[in-house]
């Protein structure tokens, strides 16, 4: 195999991260944009369906054939298997892999990118679920890469194709372009003024689907939402990319805008919650996973409203990531109680927020973009 193989994540939390280490390329709203295609080899069963000798086989050659391309220079290269509960929950919470994948017992694997831009499972679903992660609004390049490395994956995989249904898809629901391209966006505004059920609902007529903070399932903490298309069959990519990046442009203009009406109606109150968040982040004792969201996420608002200086961004960012339980669990070598989880995070949040200046609330307010 061309990349040594990575024994455990300390590695892969050690080196710069697409997500965790791109603060200045990202915007107010969208804080992620992804492109995932699903692929599968002929002439094997799909992964549900497949013996385990069969997907071991499947697991070896695609294992191989991604860790030769070019994005994949040095990549961390992991069997599930040979992952711990811990790690797996990492991957999960960087959205490097799927809760599904996570949860696999034998023949599973993921290839990720020395910079975590560029993830691929292995017998998920579909025996391929390639994906590529850009910070910021970047669909566009989100799909140039991918496409790129696709085309690089099809010169060693015969992949399974029809050429009145496309992709050969484990589900139905992604034949077609397979291809899932989304926006993580933080929307707390709309979330504040009670606006988000009324922007899933138009979402939807619109042919697509909101989602939580870890995709499907998921709850929204910290006012963090997925975007992303339904339809797969009767479109291409690019007018799939188009019609999706139409839609995230609305939103960020609606979350825009309910920012002015917030200040205009009622500025007090609004920095009344930014600056509790603040004093709760320097100063509490315990704090869990979902109110610590909370909390970074009205930090991040102040930072786009100028209350803070845009330096704090990358640390926010950064802290939505690592104030997660796998992530707090990890750094302390153990698994841990949910309520020793509750104090471990407040300190490390407190250490972190600790030499953050007071917010400025005598700075011009503006609503980001």
């Amino acid at each position: 195999m061309p990349n040594a193989e990575i024994p455990n994540i300390s590695s892969l939390l050690g080196t710069p991260s697409e997500l965790t280490d791109s603060g200045s390329a990202k915007t107010a709203i969208v804080l992620m944009t992804r492109v995932r295609l699903a692929r599968n080899l002929s002439g094997y069963h799909f992964p549900g369906w497949a013996k385990p000798e069969e997907r071991e086989r499947v697991l070896a050659s695609c294992r191989a054939s991604v860790a030769a391309t070019a994005p994949m220079r040095r990549c961390f290269n992991f069997a599930v298997a040979d992952l711990s509960d811990l790690e797996r929950q990492i991957l999960v919470e960087r959205h490097l892999i799927s809760r599904e994948l996570s949860s696999a017992k034998e023949g599973a694997g993921v290839v990720i990118s020395r910079d975590q831009a560029f993830s691929v499972m292995l017998n998920e679903e579909d025996h391929l679920r390639i994906q590529v992660l850009r910070a910021g609004f970047n669909l566009k390049k989100a799909w140039s890469a991918i496409n790129d490395l696709d085309s690089q994956l099809e010169e060693h995989l015969d992949y399974a194709f029809s050429t009145t249904l496309g992709y050969l898809t484990a589900c139905p629901t992604n034949l077609g372009t397979a291809m899932r391209a989304s926006a993580m966006m933080h929307l707390p505004a709309l979330v504040i003024s009670n606006q988000m059920e009324k922007v899933v609902r138009a979402v939807n007529q619109l042919g697509m689907v909101v989602r939580g903070l870890f995709g499907e399932g998921s709850d929204a903490s910290g006012s963090i939402f997925q975007i992303s298309n339904q339809t797969t069959l009767g479109e291409s990519e690019d007018e799939i990319i188009k019609r999706l990046g139409s839609v995230l442009q609305s939103i960020v203009e609606h979350e825009l805008n309910a920012r002015e009406k917030l200040l205009e109606a009622d500025s007090g109150k609004l920095y009344d919650k930014i600056g509790r968040a603040y004093g709760i982040l320097q100063n509490s004792h315990l704090l869990s996973s979902s109110e610590a969201m909370n909390l970074l996420s009205l930090l991040r608002l102040g930072i786009d409203l100028g209350v803070f200086p845009e330096a704090n961004r990358s640390l926010v960012d950064r802290m939505l990531i690592e104030a997660q339980p796998g992530h707090l669990q990890y750094a302390q070598k153990g698994e841990l109680e949910p309520g020793q989880r509750d104090v471990l995070r407040a300190a490390r949040l407190r250490s972190e927020f600790a030499a953050v200046a007071r917010p400025d609330f005598r700075a011009p307010a503006h609503g980001g973009n």
